[in-house]
């Protein structure tokens, strides 16, 4: 075998082994974002499986929250069903967020409920789960902007496109949350 045959052979083999490197880091990296969702749905999961409860139990106290509390029943009707993406699941989501913040301002309008165990329990219970989802919820965020990295630079960038892997949203608060707190209106 003559050298430049034997270079020539050197670099097929290096380009082909780096290839197969890019090719299975990209994998690694779509497997991690799924398995980042999947954690982040179990979290959503409990909470969907709180708000029927929760919702019975403010229903009883709050007659004139009665259209929020059925805008939340739909909303978690339309995550529970499956038949949604992760991008639509993200917006859905951010809705059913805003959604439990405003019932639990509608809630201190009813000095009852704010005492009732069951209520008292539910609530607890519902802090617990939206901590694990914002947690969820940052880890999702790094996996996906790690994600998104690794398709966007070259050489990954060609084997992602050949792979058709396009980039992932990163769970973002919307402006209404990003605004300041009014604590005036806290007190009134």
């Amino acid at each position: 075998m003559s050298i430049a045959l034997i270079i020539i052979l050197a670099i097929i083999i290096f380009l082909f082994l780096t290839i197969i490197g890019i090719y299975n880091s990209l994998i690694r990296k779509k497997n991690e974002v799924d398995n980042a969702f999947g954690g982040m749905e179990v979290q959503l999961k409990k909470r969907y499986d709180l708000i029927p409860n929760l919702v019975a139990t403010v229903k009883q106290y709050a007659t004139h929250e009665k259209d929020l509390l059925e805008k939340v029943t739909e909303m978690r009707g339309k995550a529970v069903t499956g038949n949604l993406n992760a991008d639509q699941k993200v917006a859905l989501d951010n809705k059913i967020s805003a959604g439990m913040r405003s019932i639990m301002v509608a809630v201190e309008n009813y000095p009852d409920l704010k005492a009732n165990q069951n209520f008292l329990d539910l609530q607890h219970s519902l802090n617990e789960v939206e901590a694990q989802i914002s947690a969820s919820r940052r880890t999702y965020n790094a996996v996906i902007t790690d994600y998104n990295n690794a398709i966007q630079v070259f050489p990954n960038s060609i084997i992602a496109s050949f792979m058709k892997l396009v980039k992932k949203e990163v769970f973002e608060i919307n402006e209404t949350e990003r605004q300041n707190v009014d604590v005036k209106t806290l007190f009134n």
